[in-house]
C-alpha cells in the first residue's frame, strides 16, 4: 500500500503538472483555480514523507512532498511559459535568505545525523521555489481582490474543521488541519489581519459576508484555547482598527467596530467556561520546561561557531550530549523536547551568526512593508501592508514563544507574506516609473 502511494504520487507529478499548466495558460479561470488549490494545500497538508522518520522529535522528519510543490511546479511552469510577456525577476530579500540557506547548509559539518539536516534543507527549497513563484505569478494590484476571496473560502473550510473537532468530537483545545493548535493560530492571526484591515478600508464589499469571514477567523484562533494565540489576536485586531482609524474615519468603520465588540462580546461569553478552565488546568511546570531548554539552546549555540547541526537539536537535547544535563528527567528512556522559542533554536542549530541573518531577514521584509504602508496612501489596495504590519507583528512576537514558524504550513505562508511584500514593492515601483513617463512627456 506505502508503494501505491508513491506511484499515485509519481503519476499526478508527471501528468498533472503539464496538463495544469497547459488550462492555466489556455483558461484564465484554471489560474485562479490554481491559486486556490496553492494556499488551500499550505492549510492542508496531503503529502508523502521519502525517508519517513516520524519517531524523530525534530522540526522535519522526512524528505516530504506533497500538493502544494505539485500545484507550485504547475505555476513556475506557467511563469517560464510567459517570461516574454512578463520577464522572470528575482524576488526582494533572495540574498538574505541563500545567506540563510548558506549557514544552514554549513552547520551540517557537525551534525551527527546527516539525514535529519538533509530534511531541513529540502524544506528550505521548496519554500524559495514557492516564493519565487508567488511573486512572478502576481501582476496586478486588482490579483489581490482574487486571492481575498480564496482566503475568505479557505477560511470557511478551516472553521468547519475546527467546530466538529470542537462540539462532535470533544477535542479541548482544536486544531483544525494543522499538526498543532499552535501552528493554527499563527496562520489564522495571519488571514485574520488580511479580513479584517479587507473589511475595514474596502467599502465595495459586502460588509455582511466578509464581518462574518472574519468572525470565523476569530473563533478557530478561541478554539484552540491558546493563551498567548488570544492576546497576539488581540494585539493584530488593535493594531488594524488603530492604523484603520488614524487613515481615515467613517461611520462605516465606528458601525463594524460596534458589531465586532457585540459579537466578540458573545463568543467570549459563550467560550468563557473552557477558556477559564484551560487557565486552572494549564501546567504550572510549563515556564520552567521552556527556561530549561532555553537554556540548553544556549549551550548549543555556545559550543559550536556554526551550530550543532541543522535539524540536530532534537537529537542532542538527549545523553550522550552535555547540554541538557541540568533537566531532571524521570528515566532514562525520557526524551527532551525542542525549545520553544524559532530564535534559540536556530542559534543552536546553525550558529549566533546565523540568527542574526534570519533577523535581519525578518526586519528586512517588515521595514519594506511599512514603507509601502507610506507610499500606498490613498490607494484602496492600501490594506494590505496594513494587515501584513499586524501579522507580522504578531508571527514576530509569537515566535518568541514558540518554533512553529518552522512547521511546513507556516513557513509557506511567511514566503507567502514575503512574496506579496514583494509584489506589493514591484507594482508601486512600476506604477512610479509610469507616473515619470507620463510628466516627461
Amino acid at each position: 500500500m506505502s508503494e501505491f502511494k508513491y506511484i499515485i504520487f509519481f503519476v499526478v507529478l508527471f501528468i498533472g503538472v503539464p496538463f495544469n499548466y497547459i488550462l492555466a495558460r489556455k483558461y484564465v479561470h484554471y489560474e485562479k483555480f490554481l491559486w486556490f488549490l496553492l494556499i488551500f494545500f499550505t492549510a492542508n497538508m496531503v503529502d508523502i514523507n521519502f525517508i519517513s522518520m516520524e519517531t524523530y522529535r525534530g522540526s522535519s522528519k522526512g524528505f516530504e512532498i506533497g500538493m502544494v510543490d505539485i500545484v507550485v511546479f504547475s505555476m513556475l511552469a506557467v511563469v517560464i511559459g510567459r517570461k516574454d510577456e512578463h520577464p522572470l525577476k528575482i524576488p526582494p530579500g533572495t540574498t538574505l535568505f541563500f545567506l540563510y540557506f548558506f549557514f544552514s547548509l554549513v552547520s551540517i559539518i557537525n551534525s551527527d545525523v546527516l539525514v535529519y539536516s538533509f530534511f531541513e534543507i529540502w524544506k528550505m527549497t521548496r519554500m524559495y521555489i514557492f516564493f519565487f513563484v508567488v511573486y512572478n505569478m502576481i501582476r496586478k494590484f486588482e490579483e489581490f481582490d482574487d486571492l481575498m476571496l480564496i482566503i475568505s473560502f479557505i477560511t470557511l473550510y478551516i472553521t468547519i474543521i475546527v467546530l466538529k473537532q470542537k462540539y462532535m468530537l470533544g477535542i479541548f483545545q482544536a486544531y483544525g488541519p494543522f499538526p498543532h493548535q499552535n501552528s493554527l493560530v499563527m496562520y489564522m492571526i495571519v488571514f485574520g489581519a488580511l479580513l479584517l484591515a479587507y473589511l475595514l478600508n474596502n467599502n465595495k464589499i459586502k460588509l455582511f459576508y466578509w464581518l462574518m469571514i472574519f468572525g470565523a477567523a476569530g473563533i478557530d484562533i478561541i478554539a484552540t484555547l491558546s493563551r498567548g494565540g488570544m492576546a497576539l489576536f488581540a494585539f493584530s485586531t488593535s493594531i488594524i482598527f488603530l492604523f484603520s482609524y488614524t487613515n481615515k474615519m467613517s461611520f462605516r468603520k465606528l458601525g463594524i467596530t460596534l458589531i465586532f465588540i457585540i459579537l466578540a462580546s458573545g463568543v467570549l461569553y459563550k467560550a468563557s467556561d473552557t477558556i477559564l478552565e484551560r487557565v486552572k488546568t494549564a501546567p504550572t511546570e510549563s515556564v520552567d520546561v521552556r527556561v530549561a531548554l532555553a537554556k540548553a539552546a544556549q549551550n548549543m549555540a555556545n559550543d559550536k561557531f556554526f551550530g550543532i547541526g541543522l535539524n540536530n537539536f532534537g537529537l542532542k537535547i538527549n545523553p550522550p550530549y552535555p547540554y541538557a544535563n541540568h533537566i531532571e528527567r524521570k528515566d532514562e528512556y525520557e526524551k527532551g523536547g525542542l525549545v520553544e522559542t524559532i530564535y534559540l533554536m536556530i542559534a543552536a542549530e546553525t550558529g549566533w551568526h546565523n540568527l542574526g541573518v534570519f533577523v535581519v531577514l525578518l526586519l528586512y521584509f517588515y521595514v519594506k512593508n511599512i514603507r509601502n504602508y507610506f507610499r500606498m496612501k490613498g490607494s484602496i489596495y492600501r490594506y494590505i501592508p496594513l494587515a501584513l504590519i499586524a501579522a507580522l507583528s504578531s508571527v514576530y512576537v509569537q515566535s518568541t514563544l514558540e518554533w512553529v514558524l518552522k512547521q511546513t504550513n507556516n513557513f509557506y505562508q511567511l514566503m507567502f507574506i514575503f512574496a506579496i511584500i514583494g509584489v506589493v514593492s514591484r507594482l508601486l515601483d512600476k506604477k512610479d516609473e509610469e507616473d515619470e513617463k507620463k510628466e516627461m512627456s
